[in-house]
């Protein structure tokens, strides 16, 4: 099938996107970008071109799936980040913290101390 071939498109598909692109065209899309998106769309709700002979998933089946993929991808998060935490614990139990006092505040200071502000003040 060539690129912009919609053969294979049902006609409820087809009415779908005139449709949608009627809309677009109301709001002051122009016609090209408007058939353009119109197909994105029905290309995303019904997962493509209605084949002749391919069975679709229902809309049950999909929110299945999607709710089967969503509870292991937590399941997977909640293992990184207990594995994160626990290496975090270990690799700091036996160290001692080797952080210094900063001093660069305090000279710093002492230094502008010294000077005038050359800033003037808005009245």
């Amino acid at each position: 099938m060539a690129r912009g071939d919609k053969s294979s498109y049902s006609s409820k598909q087809k009415r779908k996107a005139e449709h949608i692109e009627e809309g677009y065209e109301k709001r002051g899309v122009s016609s090209k970008t408007a058939a353009a998106r119109a197909w994105a769309t029905v290309n995303k709700q019904d997962g493509g071109a209605a084949k002749k002979g391919a069975r679709k998933k229902s809309a049950g089946a999909k929110k299945s799936a999607r709710k089967t993929a969503a509870k292991k991808a937590a399941a997977t998060r909640e293992r990184s980040s207990a594995r994160k935490s626990s290496a975090g614990r270990k690799s700091s139990a036996g160290r001692k913290s080797t952080a210094r006092k900063s001093t660069g505040r305090k000279t710093s200071a002492r230094k502008s101390a010294g000077r005038k502000s050359t800033r003037s003040r808005k009245r």
